[in-house]
């Protein structure tokens, strides 16, 4: 089997399966088996109950939204078990029956469309995802590592772990981790994995494989990657450089890191490409379609593998219990990391995962179980890595996918959005980091009732003080970029920061590459 040398992954956001690929009807062989198969999608019938009605689910999926679907930590318990359904610290989880996402919806996000949460997308709605579930490998038991929010789930795709963070981190949480140079893991974190005595070994051995990686982002002010311990403005690549970057037969990395726009993060998302439900799909299926035809069509295709994936469910109806998980093991590394005594024994709900290489061949369906340390888990076998906690260890990987002889030359060089949207394609930015920062939304909000915008401002404030100074003393320059921080408790102040960040990333960029 022709190795795999390297592995890209994009990591979109808030998306359940049900909801995009819930009445897709794909069907396949087994990746097990190699019998004919079918994803475990709906048969129209699932549905939740509130307030004496019952809402079935249902398409076409309404896009954008108009009300952001919860899904912190007990908003995630309500919709899997229930209304009244209660954890207790250290466990175990209640029991799940997908029963409570229409009133989580209703009650706790307030929507005036209840039915809307368990409304799924149709085919035509999604081309460029359809043709690459059937294209290649689509896996439909993929879980988040965790029922919880962005923050958590996104550091064990890096981390195996979470460090015990079991919600949205809050301002004094960050201001901790600026102390200690990011959020840290017991283990270290995959891009860890380049550096060290090991790597400096492999370094001087021509015949063993180095491992190298890269972080591109659709905004680097903005790139969640940021906030781990080790990681710089400097490891932050343009997403805009990416196609060029990869069409170079001498491409170092082993693992790339993808990251989209996340938008107007002050305000509603809107303007970005990482299918935030407030954003809608179309930017995200450009980012895909670029991401996707910029591999196929470089050097490097013939031994990559592209994982695109979503970081958790946004709050939307899947109809599977997610099934317990294997903690990972390791130590809580900051005191009020574990708000609630979660013992990470379970994952979240399923979200999609495209698995794609031209190794693999056509409709394949993988039914085995899954979660974002499979993505740890791959690259850790493929290049000779230690796990980084027992979750990863533990977790199946997606090698035995990519199981032809050689590669296919029938993989499409091109993948069209809808009719609709190809006409607006060239106004799709998929690089926002020179577009002003917006005015935020209800500007005197504090900054706490943003659940993600404490974590966006802590890493804007990384990015500010590994800037240049400007018009203050290196010495005193991550003092003031701390009392800057400090002095920021409304949306409308979060905003104002970032835009003078956004303004000093710019003109720093000569300096920083």
């Amino acid at each position: 089997m022709p190795p795999i040398e390297h592995v890209f992954v994009l990591m979109l956001e808030n998306r359940a399966f049900d909801h995009m690929l819930g009445f897709s009807g794909i069907t396949g062989t087994d990746a097990v088996t190699g019998n004919p198969t079918e994803i475990n999608g709906l048969s129209g019938a699932e549905s939740n109950a509130w307030n004496g009605i019952s809402y079935a689910v249902a398409q076409p999926a309404p896009d954008p939204m108009t009300v952001d679907p919860y899904h912190e930590f007990t908003d995630v318990l309500k919709q899997l078990c229930g209304p009244a359904a209660a954890y207790p610290r250290g466990g175990p989880y209640p029991p799940i029956n997908s029963s409570g996402f229409v009133a989580n919806f209703a009650q706790d996000a307030k929507s005036p469309s209840p039915v809307d949460v368990m409304k799924c997308f149709a085919p035509p709605q999604l081309p460029v995802l359809d043709a690459l579930a059937k294209e290649f490998a689509i896996c439909d038991s993929w879980f988040c590592s965790l029922p919880g929010p962005t923050f958590p789930n996104r550091f064990f795709a890096l981390g195996a772990s979470s460090s015990g963070l079991d919600h949205s981190p809050t301002t004094p949480e960050t201001v901790i981790w600026q102390t200690v140079d990011g959020f840290q893991f017991q283990n270290g974190s995959i891009f860890d994995r380049g550096r060290g005595f090991l790597n400096f070994i492999k370094g001087l051995l021509p015949f063993v494989r180095k491992f190298k990686w890269r972080i591109y982002a659709g905004n680097k002010l903005f790139t969640l990657a940021h906030a781990v311990q080790g990681i710089h403005i400097q490891d932050i690549t343009r997403y805009s450089r990416f196609a060029q970057d990869v069409s170079k037969t001498n491409y170092p990395a082993r693992f790339t890191w993808i990251e989209p726009s996340y938008g107007h993060v002050a305000t509603d998302y809107v303007g970005g490409n990482s299918q935030h439900p407030l954003d809608g799909v179309t930017g995200g299926e450009a980012l895909i379609k670029a991401t996707y035809e910029a591999i196929r069509n470089s050097p490097l295709w013939k031994s990559s593998m592209l994982i695109v994936t979503w970081d958790e469910h946004g709050g939307f109806f899947d109809h599977v219990a997610p099934p317990r998980a294997i903690p990972p093991g390791d130590e809580t590394q900051f005191e009020s990391s574990n708000k609630y005594g979660f013992a990470f024994d379970q994952y979240g709900p399923r979200i999609p995962a495209l698995v794609i290489s031209p190794l693999i061949p056509p409709n394949i369906i993988d039914h085995r179980p899954h979660d974002h340390t499979s993505i740890l888990a791959t690259v850790e076998r493929l290049f000779g890595l230690r796990p980084l906690t027992n979750r990863d260890r533990g977790a199946n990987d997606l090698r035995s996918l990519a199981s032809l002889p050689s590669p296919r030359f029938d993989t499409p060089a091109a993948i069209a959005l809808r009719p609709e949207a190809n006409t607006a394609y060239s106004a799709i930015s998929l690089d926002t980091l020179e577009r002003p920062i917006p005015p935020a939304a209800r500007e005197s909000d504090p900054i706490e009732s943003h659940h993600n915008l404490p974590g966006f401002l802590y890493v804007a404030a990384r990015t500010d003080a590994e800037l240049p100074p400007q018009g203050v003393a290196p010495v005193d320059h991550a003092a003031h970029v701390s009392a800057r921080l400090g002095a920021i408790t409304t949306r409308g102040q979060a905003r104002d920061y970032f835009e003078e960040v956004r303004r000093k990333t710019v003109a720093a960029e000569p300096e920083i590459e």
